[in-house]
Order: C-alpha cells, then sequence, then structure tokens
C-alpha cells in the first residue's frame, strides 16, 4: 500500500465528510492505494456516526473510538499502529491542512529520501495570541533539539514507515515527534512550506497550557533521550561533582581553622562560617544525585524495553 493517513479528531463531524471528498480525489487523481485512519478523540457530537457512515461506503475508511479524550498523542500512537502503508501522514481534521499537499511531500519520502518531511505553514491564519507563543515555542525546540524546523507543531507531516513503527507517542509529545525519531536514528528531516486554510467550521482546541505542559513534555524527551538508558552518567556526574565541591569547600575550612590555631590566632568555629553550611549542603545534594543515578540504573537494567533499539537494516 503507498499512504496511510492518520487523522485524530475532536468534535469536527461539520469537517469530515468535505475532508474525506477532498482526500479520495486527490488520492484517485494519483492513483495510489491509500487507507484512511480517522482516530475519535472521544467526540460528543456525531463524529463517530460519520465515520461510520463514510467507512460503510468507502473501505479505505477505517474508524477507532476513544472511550474518552486521551489526546492527540494518543490517538497519533494507536493509528501509527494500524498502518500498512510505506509512507504515513498525519494531518488535522479541521480543514486547515489541505491533502493536494500530499503528492508532494509522498514523493519527497519515496524519491528524496527523507525519513520526515514536516510542514511548514508560513503563512498563517490565527490569531496573534497563538501566533507569537508558537514562534516562541519553535526557536525554543530548535535550540534544544538541534532540529531545524520552522514549524513542529504542523499537523501535516508525512514519515517513512519504520519511522512510525519504531517510535511512541505520548502525553504532550506529538509536537515533538521529529526529535523523537530524532534520537531514535532518523535523521533526514526535511521541511516544506504547505498551505495554511482558516478555520472552516467548529472552534480551535487551542489553548497557552499546551505550551507549558509541551516545554516540560521537550525537556522530558531531551533527558530520555540521551540519558535513558545510562541514567547514571547525567546523575552520577552532577553528583559526584556537586559533593566534591562540598568537601573541598568544607576542606579547606578545617584547614584555614587549623592554620589559626597552629599560629595562636583567633578564628570562629568552622560551624558559624556560613560557607561550612554551603559545602555541607553540596555533598547531601551530591549524594541525593548519586542515589539517584543508582535508583534510576537499577529501574533502566529491570526496564523490558532496556534493550530495544532502532534497527534500520538486517542481511537475513
Amino acid at each position: 500500500m503507498d499512504i496511510s493517513i492518520v487523522i485524530p479528531l475532536l468534535n469536527e463531524d461539520e469537517s469530515l465528510p468535505e475532508l474525506h471528498d477532498w482526500i479520495v480525489k486527490v488520492m484517485d487523481e494519483n492513483k495510489f492505494s491509500y487507507e484512511i485512519f480517522f482516530v475519535d478523540d472521544g467526540s460528543k457530537d456525531k463524529s463517530w456516526e460519520i465515520i461510520e457512515a463514510l467507512a460503510a461506503k468507502n473501505a479505505a475508511v477505517k474508524g477507532i473510538q476513544f472511550r474518552r479524550n486521551y489526546g492527540k498523542s494518543a490517538a497519533l500512537n494507536v493509528g501509527f499502529a494500524e498502518t500498512q502503508g510505506d509512507v504515513v501522514f498525519t494531518m488535522d481534521a479541521d480543514l486547515q491542512d489541505s491533502p493536494d499537499e500530499l503528492p508532494e511531500l509522498y514523493k519527497r519520502v519515496v524519491e528524496e529520501g527523507f525519513d520526515i518531511i514536516s510542514g511548514w505553514k508560513k503563512k498563517r491564519y490565527d490569531p496573534i495570541t497563538k501566533t507569537i507563543p508558537t514562534k516562541l515555542f519553535n526557536a525554543a525546540t530548535r535550540y534544544i533539539s538541534g532540529i531545524k524546523l520552522n514549524d513542529f507543531n504542523c499537523g501535516l507531516k508525512a514519515y517513512r514507515s519504520d519511522v512510525v513503527k519504531n517510535i511512541e507517542v505520548y502525553g504532550e509529545m506529538h509536537r515533538y515527534i521529529p526529535v523523537i525519531a530524532k534520537w531514535a536514528g532518523f535523521t533526514r528531516i526535511g521541511e516544506q512550506v504547505v498551505q495554511h486554510r482558516a478555520r472552516k467550521y467548529g472552534v480551535t482546541k487551542f489553548g497557552l497550557e499546551r505550551f507549558i505542559n509541551g516545554f516540560l513534555d521537550l525537556l522530558s524527551i531531551f533527558f530520555v533521550g540521551k540519558f535513558g538508558k545510562k541514567p547514571m552518567h547525567f546523575f552520577g556526574v552532577l553528583g559526584t561533582l556537586s559533593f566534591v565541591a562540598g568537601f573541598v569547600i568544607a576542606f579547606w575550612l578545617v584547614v584555614e581553622k587549623a592554620i589559626a590555631i597552629y599560629h595562636n590566632e583567633s578564628k570562629n568555629l568552622v560551624a558559624d562560617n556560613p560557607l561550612f553550611y554551603a559545602g555541607l549542603a553540596c555533598m547531601i545534594i551530591g549524594v541525593q544525585l548519586f542515589t539517584a543515578g543508582f535508583l534510576g540504573e537499577l529501574l533502566s537494567r529491570n526496564n523490558q524495553d532496556r534493550n530495544n533499539y532502532s534497527i534500520a537494516k538486517k542481511t537475513y
């Protein structure tokens, strides 16, 4: 199969028929074999009834319904697990992503060898309360991840199938799929300017709290991707540095006191010096960090996924 399209949705019953017809038109014009996964993330409107009707008239349509709202990441993760296409697309259900972009994105993945092509909505039709936080979010993500994308949060993306089969998306991680993929070894990540359409139906699900949660998730991805299988390399180093710094401070204060005693000079007690408590705090924090690293290693070694790695090719 050429293409799988995963479309997470929440209360988008008005846009689904139009989106379906538009996708089918593009697929038929380009003679693609395809499947469409509509993942209903706990909608309260008639979205599921419409998905069932679409599936009844088009065998390429497949619906997945959650019992409650779990979030976009959960919807994508479940959809990815079911896909069979060589190239997997994600797009939003609100008609702000254009299916006309799919053939060119498909071509770039298949012919140019990209692992991921991420859409860039260079010209947006969003309010300033959304565009400014988005720019800040993208700048922070570029800096931390080292991936030079202008629009991490664009819902329209194309992936080689083995990318989505080798990553796990949860929490608010959907906006960081390129980062997750990079840590899994998929480094050929490109970008393409795509059309952004004004919302035609329904209301946006955007909220500023998404940026707070998203930034925390970015830090989590960075830490887990770099130190997930070797937590002692992070906590152990910090703990050792902190303990050594505290020990040096305490040792110097003791030596200074001994020198004063040797020269019969008046000197306050070591415990009266504020630096003593700073050094003591550093040593305690160092021990705690080292212990955290040790416990992390124990958990990592007993994790059944410890030796799960992203394998590119085999000769057998």
